[in-house]
C-alpha cells in the first residue's frame, strides 16, 4: 500500500525532473520542487545501472526509511536518485549522505 508522502506517478516524477532543482553527492542525486500541497512527498528513482532487482530493492527499502524518519519541510516533491555506488554502502552512510542533501535544500524542519 502506498502511502500518502509518495510520488504515486510517470507524470509526478516527470514535472519534478524538468522543473526541480538538484543537489548532488557520490552517492545520491536529489531533485525537488515546491508542490503546493500541505505535506511533502518523495519518491525514489532505482536504475538497472545501479545493480541486481535484490539490490535495488534493498536500497529503495534503506531510502524510504530514511526518508520516513526526516523531518522535513511540508509543499515539496522530492525525487532521490540513487547512484551506482549507493549499493556499496550501509544504512548509515546513506542516512548522512540524504539528511546533508536536504540540509543542502533546506528543507528539513526547524527545530526552533
Amino acid at each position: 500500500m502506498k502511502e500518502p508522502r509518495s510520488l504515486t506517478n510517470r507524470a509526478q516524477y516527470k514535472l519534478v525532473y524538468q522543473r526541480g532543482k538538484a543537489w548532488a553527492d557520490n552517492l545520491i542525486v536529489m531533485k525537488a520542487m515546491p508542490n503546493g500541497l500541505s505535506l511533502s512527498r518523495y519518491g525514489f528513482s532505482v536504475t538497472k545501472k545501479v545493480g541486481m532487482a535484490v539490490q535495488r530493492n534493498r536500497l529503495k527499502r534503506l531510502l524510504r526509511e530514511i526518508m520516513r524518519l526526516q523531518s522535513l519541510k511540508s509543499g515539496w516533491d522530492i525525487v532521490l536518485i540513487a547512484r551506482p555506488a549507493a549499493v556499496n554502502v550501509d544504512y548509515h552512510q546513506l542516512e548522512e549522505t540524504v539528511t546533508k542533501l536536504l540540509a543542502r535544500a533546506e528543507l528539513l524542519e526547524s527545530n526552533e
